[in-house]
């Protein structure tokens, strides 16, 4: 009895001991990465665009000699012969990044400032194949860019791995092309996550110790599994190497807007409409909050979702779709990983006590495109080609940059080009449009305020078959007169 007694006494001890022993990794230090290596380099490439841009330093030299001088004719014949050389030039620049397969037909993903503004996209597999690659879409936001090539055979497509189930201390690997080295392989370990690094309101970064240069960036992070959890982006270098500092973005936010981009070759974000900004000590404190939590509302769009739902500024954003939003930053990250038409309940601090409100998702991008649009009709200058002149709306930071003063109203004459219609007839910068005249009653002066105005008329005059656009204008210290523009019939 006192046999079994005993036995069972070291078996539980030793049942304890295996259980609250610590493992620093399930796997144990890895003896070497090269097996795994092996396995995803086929599906790592490296990127290389090319982009024409205007080097606005390469120009012929002006020269002036002076009258008489032995050298005036000589020059003067060889820069009248080649006088069509003397605007800005254009030139190929290249640059260098990392990207990865998702697809095996040949859908690749890198970051959005890899592909910046290329005219040509080259993909570079590790066989030493080279590809011409379309863009397929492209996030700025997020910093994502998918491309698609058309490859002879099947391509080795990377998995992909869920970021929010890693966690700090965990192995990964880096793949990628730093300094156009290609194919260049780096271990280390999660340092942080959803690190904060101020390059958008969407950041949520894996920290990395992994050796991330330039030209990494777009390139994968794996887990020890080989799969992808993260897209190197960023790192923090005072000296331009790395200093064992870099950031991915994790799986876990990039997979959906790869999807996204992909299908249909742009995103489709939730939008709720408000402004937000840090609760802090001092203002929980002022709102009766046990601790400083949640997003306050600084300001509601107009006729947004929040504005329907009757989100107040002043109220504080505890939870939304049941997540808790602990600080500002959170809450803009979850509602963009949220289906635009969604119904969702938000739990909300309002006057000492919490409410709960139902709102229904619009979506980002029609808003923002909306408000670009009345933007770009309401303060944005308004070129019209064929006159040469350039018309902006009189905003008080125009009022005060040409000194209009408050009683002057009409359409600014922004910019007006050289040798153009408008210059010939001595228009100038600075110049206000008063009024249109009537072709038809010339005592009829209709007073303008936009430079939409002045478009639409010209429109009516071409179809009226009419060829003069009679403008009412006050120059800069002078008196009003009138200006015949001719336009094309």
């Amino acid at each position: 009895m006192s046999f079994f007694k005993n036995f069972f006494c070291y078996l539980s001890v030793l049942i304890l001991i295996v259980l609250v022993t610590p493992s620093t990794n399930s796997r144990g230090i890895p003896e070497t990465f090269s097996k795994l290596a092996e396995e995803l380099l086929p599906g790592v490439v490296n990127i290389s665009t090319t982009q024409l841009i205007e080097d606005k330093y390469n120009t012929r030299p002006q020269f002036q000699f002076p009258p008489g001088s032995p050298f005036e004719d000589m020059f003067r014949d060889f820069f009248d012969m080649n006088r069509n050389n003397n605007t800005p030039r254009k030139r190929k620049a290249t640059s260098l990044g990392s990207g990865f397969v998702i697809d095996e037909t040949g859908y690749i993903v890198t970051n959005n400032h890899v592909i910046g503004d290329a005219d040509q996209i080259e993909v570079v597999f590790q066989d030493e194949t080279k590809l011409k690659a379309k863009l397929v879409g492209r996030d700025p936001k997020v910093d994502i860019a998918v491309l698609k090539v058309n490859p002879k055979k099947r391509l080795k497509a990377l998995k992909w791995g869920d970021s929010s189930k890693s966690k700090v201390g965990d192995w990964i690997l880096a793949i990628g092309n730093p300094f156009g080295l290609g194919g260049t392989v780096t271990a280390g370990i999660i340092s942080a996550k959803s690190r904060d690094i101020r390059m958008g309101q969407y950041d949520s970064f894996i920290q990395t110790d992994a050796s991330i240069n330039k030209g990494n960036s777009g390139g994968p992070m794996f887990n020890m599994d080989g799969d992808v959890i993260g897209i190197n982006s960023a790192i923090f270098s005072p000296s331009g190497g790395s200093v064992g500092i870099g950031f991915a973005i994790p799986s876990a936010m990039a997979i959906d807007v790869i999807d996204q981009l992909k299908n249909f070759g742009k995103t489709s974000r939730g939008w709720l409409g408000v402004r937000i900004q840090l609760v802090t000590e001092e203002i929980a404190e002022a709102y009766g909050l046990e601790n400083a939590r949640g997003a306050l509302v600084a300001s509601v769009e107009n006729n947004s979702p929040s504005f329907k739902a009757g989100i107040k500024p002043g109220d504080i954003i505890l939870k939304f779709d049941e997540k808790d939003i602990k600080k500002d930053r959170d809450l803009p990250r979850i509602v963009v990983a949220t289906k635009v038409g969604k119904n969702v309940q938000l739990e909300i601090w309002r006057a000492n006590r919490i409410i709960n409100l139902n709102v229904k998702l619009g979506e980002l991008e029609s808003f923002e495109k909306k408000k670009k649009a009345a933007i770009e009709t309401k303060d944005i200058p308004n070129k019209i080609e064929n006159l040469g002149i350039q018309l902006a709306k009189i905003t008080p930071n125009l009022r005060t940059r040409f000194n209009i003063s408050k009683d002057v109203k009409g359409v600014l004459i922004l910019n007006v080009e050289r040798n153009s219609i408008a210059d010939d007839k001595g228009l100038k910068s600075g110049d206000i449009i008063l009024a249109i005249v009537d072709n038809d009653a010339l005592q009829i002066h209709k007073k303008i305020s936009s430079p939409i105005e002045v478009i639409n008329k010209i429109k009516q005059l071409k179809k009226d078959k009419k060829k003069i656009l009679l403008l009412y204008v006050k120059g800069l210290n002078s008196t009003p007169g009138y200006v015949p523009l001719k336009i094309d019939g």
